[in-house]
């Protein structure tokens, strides 16, 4: 009974797994079908100054021809011109403006010591002027009809009487005001001529006034009567003809009948067999990726974490896409497309970046306009970012990727423009605005992989740069309290980074596992000879069954320091790993030669394990052995260490430490071979030509 168990309990697990997974799948599909826009799609793809390549476009019903932007544009500058403006006349200025000149010269006669014939003249001459000022028109000329025109038409209405008039026919303020100038220049009773002007021009005010709201009342209704539409086709209709070229008419009928056929309400009812094509299609896509990660990268299909968050980001860029389509956003490429592969890759791996950004094009494709064209920007684009990124070993790497991705967007749209038009004078260098707005929104990749980090619970490639920095808390740390160690970890470090190099796999975290997997010795820094620098040692008051516990617990104590100081499970494997459960040789031969008639317990010897699983913890292994030993060579010559490098990494493969990690023995002869090569570097021997050889 007790052998049916278990297996029953790992198809129960696997089960259960699994169940999870399909769940998260059929979640993921159904939110991006209920998301995507429940429209139908037009079938056909066309382009003015393309040939027509499908079958005889016949007009399935009838629909009416609708005017293009620029079309509508045309109607609203005639039709602006065509509304005149407005004016009220208000009669109420002139008796005031007059009145308030009365007063203003009587005071002013005083001043100017000015008779009382004399005074009168001055009364009469100003009442004259404003009377024949007024009574030509004082308005406002309006810029916006100035621009049309530089003399307009408007209405003026003078209680309930509307007259036509021109604005040659009236005066603005200067221009009033210039009328009196003159007027008095050629007075011979006006002594005081410039004062005098200076006080009339005082009372220069609007008679005609500018009716807003009536004006726009008129404009708006005038904009209601303009028709969206040129004619009709009727159903039966030739639209276009199998090897036409699509001239302006043509893709205007062909623009007309997408819109009727995507806005139809028969088809709007329909919206069930819509949603089931959207399921179908997602559904395929979202296998696809499935089938991927199963293939090539078990690891993450294992992990519901990984998993979860890749799903978040498919979701995320399909609901702003939809989000953008129902909002009828000016220019679709405002997106930050690149955001996604940019993120996987940073989160994930290369080979997975592109695959996830080819199927979130694809998605997209169907719901956009110019579908192909979108699809091949969007797939350029894409596969720079990830290239520009493959190897991030600085964080400027980011704005040079920005960068690479405009220049990629600004050519691949100048070449489809150039298709489209074949001419360099029409194209709009307007459209190339919005690929500049979506490479700066891309940026946003940055603050958003620190936040799926912690959601998530993954290590990225910036937190490792981080991490690596040797002026971090933990390894200023570690370098004061047992610099030996820390000086150890770097050349291990250096030691694990070639090697990994050149067999393959990622350096910067086999960088970041070198820094970080002695840090357990901090808390016992001279029992470790590299720390032991007075000549004294500890070990010498201890049995060597002590000794090796107290050596044995700094993977422990690693273990707990990296984790109360937030280092990634990804790094402490390193800890865990980089002595596998291999023995503490020395102190285990010392009791058994000092001890013979005793028995011993090999698991109070034994390093706790795991062994290592990946090729990064295998090679920090073989780097961190290597290099503890180099140190004990008397005369660090070609032979000794060509010797010392091979009987290591032997034993290690004899102690079946590299079984569970995949590495080869392609990959041991090269490790080998880098190790050799920087050992006699660093202990500065001439390598000879056999070696090279």
């Amino acid at each position: 009974m007790a052998r049916i168990k278990k297996p029953i309990y790992k198809l129960l697990y696997f089960r259960y797994h699994n169940i999870i997974k399909y769940l998260m799948m059929l979640g993921a599909t159904l939110f991006i079908c209920l998301v995507l826009p429940k429209q139908a799609r037009f079938k056909f793809e066309y382009d003015k100054g393309k040939v027509w390549t499908q079958k005889d476009l016949v007009s399935p019903f009838a629909f009416a021809i609708q005017k293009t932007p620029e079309q509508l544009e045309n109607d609203r500058k005639q039709l602006f011109k065509s509304v005149k403006p407005i004016y009220r006349y208000e009669s109420l200025v002139q008796k005031s403006s007059i009145e308030e000149f009365n007063i203003a010269l009587s005071v002013q006669a005083k001043q100017w010591q000015l008779s009382q014939t004399l005074q009168k003249e001055y009364t009469l001459l100003g009442v004259d002027l404003l009377q024949r000022v007024y009574e030509q028109g004082v308005a406002r000329f309006l810029p916006k009809y100035k621009q049309l025109e530089p003399y307009y038409n408007f209405i003026v209405v003078n209680n309930g009487v509307a007259t036509e008039k021109n604005t040659l026919d009236v005066h603005d303020i200067e221009g009033a005001k210039s009328v009196l100038q003159n007027a008095i220049e050629k007075q011979e009773v006006v002594v005081q001529k410039q004062a005098f002007y200076q006080l009339i021009s005082q009372f220069v005010s609007e008679n005609l006034v500018f009716d807003e709201r009536l004006t726009d009342k008129l404009e708006k209704e005038a904009y209601t009567n303009i028709s969206p539409t040129l004619g009709m086709v009727q159903k039966g209709e030739l639209i276009i003809s199998d090897g036409d070229i699509i001239n302006a008419e043509t893709f205007q009928k062909l623009e007309s009948l997408r819109i009727a056929f995507e806005g139809d309400p028969l088809l709007r009812a329909s919206r069930q067999w819509l949603f089931i094509g959207q399921l179908i299609l997602v559904g395929l896509i979202v296998s696809l990726l499935m089938i991927f990660l199963y293939l090539f990268r078990k690891d993450i299909f294992q992990d519901h974490r990984k998993l979860s968050l890749i799903l978040v980001v498919i979701c995320g860029m399909i609901l702003t896409l939809s989000w953008a389509i129902k909002l009828n956003m000016l220019n679709i490429y405002f997106i930050p497309y690149c955001i996604v592969p940019i993120i996987i890759r940073i989160l994930f791996d290369t080979r997975l970046a592109l695959n996830i950004h080819l199927l979130v094009v694809l998605i997209a494709s169907f719901w956009v306009p110019n579908s192909f064209e979108f699809a091949f920007l969007q797939i350029a684009a894409g596969m720079t970012a990830i290239y520009s990124i493959k190897k991030l070993v600085r964080r400027e790497q980011f704005l040079i990727s920005a960068l690479l991705i405009l220049s990629t967007y600004i050519i691949a749209y100048f070449g489809i423009l150039l298709i489209k038009d074949a001419s360099f004078v029409k194209i709009e260098w307007t459209n190339f605005i919005p690929f500049a707005i979506s490479v700066l929104l891309t940026l946003l990749a940055y603050p958003l992989i620190y936040v799926f980090e912690k959601l998530f619970a993954i290590t990225s490639e910036i937190t490792l740069m981080e991490l690596s920095n040797t002026n971090s808390t933990l390894l200023r740390e570690l370098a004061f309290k047992a610099p030996g160690t820390f000086q150890h970890s770097l050349q291990v470090a250096n030691l694990a980074e070639a090697a990994i190099y050149k067999i393959g796999g990622n350096a910067l975290l086999v960088r970041a596992g070198a820094l970080y997997h002695d840090i357990g010795k901090m808390e016992n820094p001279q029992y470790f000879i590299e720390n032991q620098n007075s000549g004294i040692n500890p070990h010498d008051k201890l049995t060597y069954d002590k000794s090796a516990q107290i050596i044995i617990q700094h993977v422990y104590r690693g273990v707990d320091i990296a984790r109360k100081n937030q280092i990634p499970e990804l790094l402490i494997d390193f800890i865990r790993t980089h002595h596998g459960n291999t023995r503490v040789d020395y102190f285990y031969q010392s009791f058994l030669k000092n001890f013979p008639e005793k028995s011993v317990d090999e698991k109070i010897f034994r390093y706790p394990g795991p062994i290592p699983f990946t090729k990064e913890t295998a090679v920090l292994m073989l780097a961190d052995s290597v290099e503890a030993a180099s140190r004990s060579l008397k005369n660090p010559n070609e032979k000794a260490i060509t010797e010392l490098v091979d009987r290591i990494i032997d034993y290690k493969l004899a102690q079946n430490q590299l079984i569970e990690s995949d590495i080869t023995l392609k990959d041991i002869q090269l490790i080998k071979q880098i190790f050799k090569t920087m050992l006699m570097s660093i202990f500065h021997v001439r390598i000879s030509y056999t070696l090279e050889k």
